[in-house]
């Protein structure tokens, strides 16, 4: 045994301190490392470069609604009706999301209150299966809407998702017309009809019910869009502008109403519905 070996043995070194491994988290967009308290409590947004993050459908709810809400139960539809399988059966991708998420897909719809006006609303969980738009989504927000119609309320919902459901092919793109008669159903009855639209939010869900609503707020830095910017690049053959898909660049441009930050969410969306649906607030 070296000297050296015999001097380090006989040093009285403390038992090394574990540090929890969620005690940090990297900013997506400037990489600074945050201590994750602070950036919870900050509404998962960076302090230092105001990127809003992506957060889960339970967090965003309690966000958006007063305490007290109710979530609706999610609504029965077949699974895997195309026995669909690629690299993974589609089941097993199912199991997989579900493992990971409190919910059973990737649209949650709560019945509650915003600042004590009465309003449902219904949140995409892009952590769920890239929050695209299958059967499951389809009802869930069918059933949200019909709850809005039946208490006399406004319809929220929060998009975010990378389109349709490629496991359950044209029956995933079915939930776009329906979706779009319920939007329908809600302007007729003279309802207001809400959406908020959230990183990312893209492909068939942007060409149906995430286009459709009487206002349409965006969280700053979204990427909102139907194709990629790769692909339209390569078809119009053009370099495209700078932010182009981003939320500031659609409200430049026409197609979002305002860009809000996301602590000031709850008090735009009770001032909107204040102005939409003045009986109900009275």
């Amino acid at each position: 045994m070296s000297w050296l070996t015999r001097i380090r043995k006989s040093l009285p070194f403390r038992p090394k301190r574990e540090t929890p491994d969620n005690l940090w988290v990297k900013c997506p967009n400037c990489s600074e490392m945050l201590f994750t308290r602070e950036y919870e409590e900050n509404l998962s947004v960076c302090p230092r470069c105001d990127h809003h993050g992506r957060i889960g459908a339970d967090t965003r709810l309690a966000q958006v609604l007063d305490e007290g809400f109710t979530l609706l139960d999610a609504p029965r539809v077949k699974e895997d009706p195309l026995k669909f399988k690629d690299s993974k059966r589609y089941t097993d991708r199912l199991k997989q999301a579900r493992a990971n998420s409190p919910h059973p897909d990737a649209f949650t719809v709560a019945s509650g209150s915003i600042e004590g006006r009465k309003a449902v609303v219904g949140v995409q969980d892009f952590s769920f299966m890239g929050g695209s738009m299958g059967m499951a989504v389809g009802e869930a927000f069918v059933t949200g809407a019909q709850r809005a119609l039946d208490e006399r309320c406004g319809y929220i919902v929060v998009t975010a998702a990378g389109g349709a459901r490629m496991q359950e092919g044209i029956l995933s793109l079915m939930q776009m017309p329906k979706a779009t008669v319920m939007t329908r159903r809600l302007r007729e009855a003279g309802l207001p009809y809400i959406v908020i639209l959230t990183d990312p939010t893209t492909g068939g869900v942007t060409a149906s019910y995430a286009m459709l609503g009487d206002i349409h707020i965006a969280e700053p830095g979204a990427l909102i869009g139907f194709a990629g910017q790769r692909v339209i690049q390569d078809t119009i053959r053009e370099s495209l502008p700078e932010g182009f898909q981003r939320a500031e660049y659609l409200h430049k441009h026409g197609m979002v109403d305002m860009v809000v930050e996301r602590k000031d969410i709850r008090k735009t969306l009770a001032r909107l519905l204040d102005y939409l649906q003045p009986a109900a607030a009275a």
